[in-house]
Formats: C-alpha cells, sequence, structure tokens
C-alpha cells in the first residue's frame, strides 16, 4: 500500500490545500483527492510540481506500507 503525506507536508508548511494547487496548476478537488489518499493514479507531472513547492524528495511525499496479509 501506497502511503500519501500530503497532509503532513502542508501543515510542515502551513499550506490551505487552495494554495498548493494554485502553485501546481491543478483543480482543488485534485490535491483533495490526494489528501484525502483518494486516488488510484497520480499523474508523474502533478508528483514532480509539488515535490518542486515543497522542495522535498519524493519518499517525503510517498511512502509504501506492506500490505496485511489476509488469513
Amino acid at each position: 500500500m501506497i502511503k500519501i503525506k500530503l497532509s503532513e507536508l502542508l501543515g510542515k508548511n502551513k499550506m490551505t490545500r487552495k494554495a498548493l494547487a494554485e502553485l501546481v496548476g491543478v483543480r482543488p478537488n485534485t490535491i483533495g483527492d490526494l489528501y484525502h489518499e483518494k486516488v488510484k493514479r497520480v499523474d508523474l507531472d502533478l508528483l514532480n510540481n509539488i515535490c518542486k513547492v515543497f522542495d522535498c524528495d519524493l519518499s517525503d511525499l510517498l511512502e509504501y506500507q506492506a500490505d496485511k496479509e489476509k488469513k
């Protein structure tokens, strides 16, 4: 499972989802879906632009967590 740590980055940088959407050039709903981890696919350009805004690595934005095994 991939965890999106956008809420952490926004909080750490004291930025709103709307402000980030304006900076990266997407609709606020797109950022909202990422924030709430409701996405199945993410555009690489969007990830690149978010990393530029926060001056961070992709690993600061996304985190891999092993799936829990089903018994």
